[in-house]
């Protein structure tokens, strides 16, 4: 069930029909019967594995609280991370690995016989699977109490606003919401209503309206010259931006009509600084994670500057890998960890910057930030390895000019002057929000009569899927 779709429509006023009708307990249960029925739109075979994961990180987590000798936590932590781990590779990454042996074998004169099986990818598994984890991790450092009760952990788990694409929240953070009573105050209304919009808006009116034309750049490459390629590339920056960080806002947006806030997961990560600080801003969440479960443990900064450069490598390939079975990913990845490590040594050898005066100070190091950032986009959005590495080639060539089309000019100065508008105005100020109450009613009435006026002009093609739920 798509968030931008008429099925959600009616899905959403009926469960917000319901929910303020009941008190605290029955809202827990009827939002994970709603939450299941949510992914079992989509399929409902994959109901089971929400229940596996339930069940056995909340057997874990009191297991591992309860267990007075370390042997036996390990055990217990062991246990959760091999069944979680064990899901998300077999559904995920088992045709991938196994053609990636059998490729490898080739090479060698080998043959192998095909085992490939035709694993179908449950939607959001990478994203529930890790906030699972997550869990598990923190009741075993001890920085995380074992859920009350199956209902609260259940909902954890399933909460639909979250389930599919995030943010990967942690238990800290969700789980009291659900453990203790909540209200929706009038000031929530009015802010949940103003994220979906502005989400609706930067997927609708934004990334479905430039998708066509990334569309057409990626699948034949070489039929463009340098120029359109490389608007190809601007657009699909902010086609990836747009359909994510609107997912986002339209999660937040929800759950905070339900009375229950979600981080966020985005702060203006095209006007990042450098990229530390894009990192700091985009899939804040992932990231986070990342962070805290992956380069930490692996030793983080501590241990000299060779060691750091492996930790992010291994860190950002691995989060490149997270996003999907291909070494398209996996190179996206690594490649970060490149521009990162390079970065760290940079910041040893010059020092860090000072903060910054204005939004346009330290511009060339922003323009850097973002070509960087897009030659990264390349290999996440081509469909091979080869037709990534025929895209950049294509950009370097300039033997043979070929202008592109004034209508992909003026589609790329438009909707990034566009994104320009929405996100500038919450940097400067440092707020979530795009309207506050420093705005008047008017203003405020005006700026959503034109979204909702847009989004229905726009969006009259039909309801198309968000890039992350592949993930």
């Amino acid at each position: 069930m798509l968030f931008n779709s008429w099925e959600f429509a009616v899905f959403l006023l009926v469960v917000l029909a319901l929910y303020w009708s009941l008190n605290w307990r029955a809202q827990n249960v009827f939002l994970v019967l709603a939450s299941y029925f949510f992914y079992g739109w989509w399929d409902w075979r994959f109901l089971s594995l929400l229940l596996i994961s339930t069940v056995v990180d909340y057997f874990a987590s009191h297991r591992i609280a309860a267990s007075e000798t370390e042997s036996r936590r390990r055990g217990y932590l062991l246990l959760s991370l091999g069944v979680n781990l064990g899901i998300l590779g077999f559904f995920k990454y088992f045709n991938f690995f196994a053609g990636s042996l059998q490729e490898a074998a080739s090479l060698f004169g080998w043959g192998l016989d095909s085992f490939t099986l035709r694993v179908l990818l449950p939607v959001g598994i990478s994203f529930y699977t890790f906030q699972t984890m997550a869990y598990t991790i923190d009741v075993y450092r001890g920085r995380q109490a074992p859920a009350k009760d199956w209902l609260s952990f259940g909902l954890y788990v399933c909460y639909f606003p979250q389930l599919v694409a995030g943010p990967i929240e942690r238990a800290q953070h969700l789980l009291p919401a659900f453990e203790n009573p909540r209200s929706v105050p009038r000031t929530a209304l009015r802010g949940g209503v103003q994220l979906m919009l502005i989400g609706y808006f930067k997927k609708v009116a934004i990334a479905d309206a430039v998708a066509p034309h990334v569309n057409e750049i990626f699948t034949e490459p070489g039929t463009f010259g340098a120029p359109a390629l490389m608007l190809g590339v601007i657009l699909f920056a902010l086609q990836i931006y747009g359909d994510f960080s609107g997912y986002s806002d339209i999660a937040r947006g929800v759950s905070r009509l339900l009375g229950i806030e979600l981080m966020v997961n985005f702060r203006q990560p095209y006007l990042a600084e450098n990229i530390t600080d894009f990192w700091r801003r985009w899939h804040i969440s992932l990231s986070t994670w990342l962070r805290d479960y992956l380069y930490i443990p692996l030793g983080g900064n501590r241990r000299g500057r060779w060691r750091t450069s492996i930790n992010l490598f291994i860190t950002m390939g691995l989060g490149g890998l997270w996003h999907g079975a291909s070494w398209n990913f996996v190179i996206w990845g690594l490649l970060h960890g490149v521009y990162l490590s390079v970065h760290k040594l940079w910041t040893r050898f010059r020092g860090e910057a000072a903060p910054e005066s204005t939004l346009w100070s330290r511009a060339p190091a922003r323009l850097l930030t973002l070509a960087a950032v897009g030659v990264g986009w390349v290999f996440f959005r081509a469909p091979t390895l080869p037709t990534a590495i025929q895209y950049l080639t294509g950009m370097l060539n300039y033997t043979s000019l070929q202008m592109p089309s004034m209508e992909l000019v003026v589609t790329t100065t438009f909707y990034g002057a566009l994104v320009l508008l929405l996100d500038t105005p919450m940097y400067r100020l440092n707020n979530e929000m795009l309207f506050t109450d420093r705005h008047s009613w008017i203003v405020r009435g005006l700026a959503y009569a034109g979204m909702i006026w847009i989004l229905v002009f726009v969006g009259e093609s039909g309801a198309q899927p968000f890039i992350y739920f592949q993930f």
